[in-house]
């Protein structure tokens, strides 16, 4: 196996790792979410993920290393993710079920797939977007059949917020492409982190000063589940997948990395049948074998030099 072999198989297993990753993280959410308040869990989460990161550089293992026009780009970075995309998700969990926001969140491939074509001009064969959009409905039908409805048009306020935080994850692939070709996924990821601490930080401590409650604001830490819970979340969901991510991205294309985060639906399924002891039906055998095969569709290498145009 030659070199550009073994580094396309390490990106490749760098998005599933990714993806495992993710679908184990909604039963830790879960756990903290019924412990405090959602802004207090994302400022808790990102203040440790800061310190996981940080340790590298205060070590002097890792160096961060920015060119001043670049800057503008690694801040846009961190504002599209984690800042906009939980802002928006968060708030639009508010007014919709867990069902809708699986839905749109399965779209976020469609709209990197968009914005990569438009903003890097990457090239897809027809054989390509049909794979995706197949991984897409799959996801689809196991939410659907899941909550017994889809979308419902009567949280459109939500729905729409929803919508706003798929967009916001899939502008965070495409503009991580080409940062993650110069920078070191160390480096993104600092910054990253330490933009979704300064904004969940501040906003949860508002809210508390604002409430008179900031004595509460260390209490949940105070208990053994809600604090391995946010290790989980801290160090790997928002550390270890940002790195895996942007690896992945310095070497993938962005709409072949953004199809692997529906495999996070078939990792939370599968967790939810052996943790939680939730029932496995045909619906969500049909729709895992949908996801696989647009996943192995979409990575498809192109047989031929002339691909089409989005």
């Amino acid at each position: 196996m030659n070199n550009a072999k073994r580094t396309n198989l390490a990106a490749y297993m760098a998005a599933i790792a990714y993806a495992v990753i993710i679908g184990f993280s909604f039963l830790f959410v879960k756990l903290t979410v019924t412990a405090t308040h959602p802004l207090d869990v994302l400022a808790h989460r990102f203040f440790i993920g800061l310190i996981a990161v940080a340790i590298p550089f205060l070590f002097g293992w890792v160096h961060l290393r920015f060119s001043l026009s670049d800057l503008w780009r690694i801040v846009l970075l961190g504002l599209f993710s984690p800042v906009l995309f939980f802002v928006f998700q968060t708030y639009g969990l508010i007014n919709t079920s867990s069902s809708e926001a699986g839905i749109i969140q399965a779209t976020v491939p469609i709209f990197t797939l968009i914005l990569a074509s438009y903003f890097l001009k990457e090239r897809t064969s027809l054989i390509q977007k049909l794979s995706l959009i197949l991984s897409v409905a799959g996801v689809v039908l196991i939410f659907v059949m899941k909550g017994g409805s889809g979308l419902n048009t009567t949280n459109l306020g939500g729905i729409s917020l929803l919508l706003f935080s798929a967009l916001s994850f899939a502008g965070y692939s495409v503009l991580a492409r080409p940062l993650a070709k110069k920078y070191a996924p160390m480096e993104l990821t600092l910054i990253t982190m330490g933009m979704g601490f300064i904004v969940f930080m501040t906003a949860s401590l508002v809210r508390h000063t604002a409430a008179g409650t900031l004595s509460t604001f260390f209490q949940p830490l105070t208990q053994p589940a809600y604090v391995i819970a946010l290790l989980y979340l801290g160090v790997l969901s928002s550390v270890g997948t940002t790195l895996l991510s942007s690896f992945a991205l310095s070497r993938l294309e962005a709409f072949k990395v953004s199809v692997f985060s529906n495999l996070s639906t078939l990792i939370s399924i599968m967790a939810g049948a052996l943790i939680l002891k939730e029932h496995i039906t045909i619906y969500h055998l049909i729709g895992t074998m949908m996801i696989i095969a647009g996943v192995l569709g979409t990575n498809k290498k192109q047989m031929h030099s002339k691909t089409s145009r989005m």
